[in-house]
């Protein structure tokens, strides 16, 4: 791996992905990647895009569309590292959509943009830049805000402070 050793070095900058990841996921996908022509693909390739499988369907349908070679368990096992971070954007969104779908989908959605990540690293030679853990923060203030005077608006066992929703909305305005 000594000809490839800035590629392995950019690739370990991603949390949850270590020099045997990042190895493995060289060997599976290589370096051209020309070959796929959007990171959407080479997440198809791998067997890593969500699916519209229903629940009636039977699993020897699921079980034809196997991963290719290593790329899907050495970026699901770099997810479940992820998901145990804390304070980087991969986290972030593992717990975001963990609260929603459950800790499965979120590690295959984890997995899924690690793969989109090291597509754009190796294709444009550029090192990781994290986002931060509040970077879902960060999009939408206003929402935060929404959600916020209405949790402090609604009854509850902390709502015999005495402040009515027109106080609160005085505090964020």
């Amino acid at each position: 791996m000594r000809p490839f050793r800035d590629e392995v070095i950019r690739l370990c900058t991603i949390p949850g992905v270590d020099r045997v990841t990042a190895w493995g996921l060289l060997a599976e996908i290589g370096l051209n990647m020309n070959q796929f022509p959007s990171s959407g693909h080479l997440a198809s390739w791998a067997c890593l895009c969500p699916g519209s499988f229903e629940e009636r369907r039977e699993t020897a349908e699921r079980q034809d569309a196997q991963g290719q070679g290593l790329a899907p368990p050495l970026s699901v096992q770099a997810a479940w590292a992820i998901s145990m971070m804390k304070n980087n954007y991969l986290s972030a969104l593992y717990r975001r959509i963990a609260a929603r779908r459950g800790a499965q989908r979120a590690v295959m959605a984890v997995a899924h943009a690690l793969l989109e990540i090291a597509y754009h690293m190796l294709k444009r030679k550029e090192d990781y830049r994290e986002l931060g853990a509040d970077h879902f923060d960060r999009i939408d203030v206003n929402r935060i805000r929404r959600s916020l005077v209405q949790s402090a608006g609604t009854p509850g066992p902390q709502s015999d402070l005495g402040a009515t929703r027109s106080d609160c909305l005085k505090v964020f305005s």
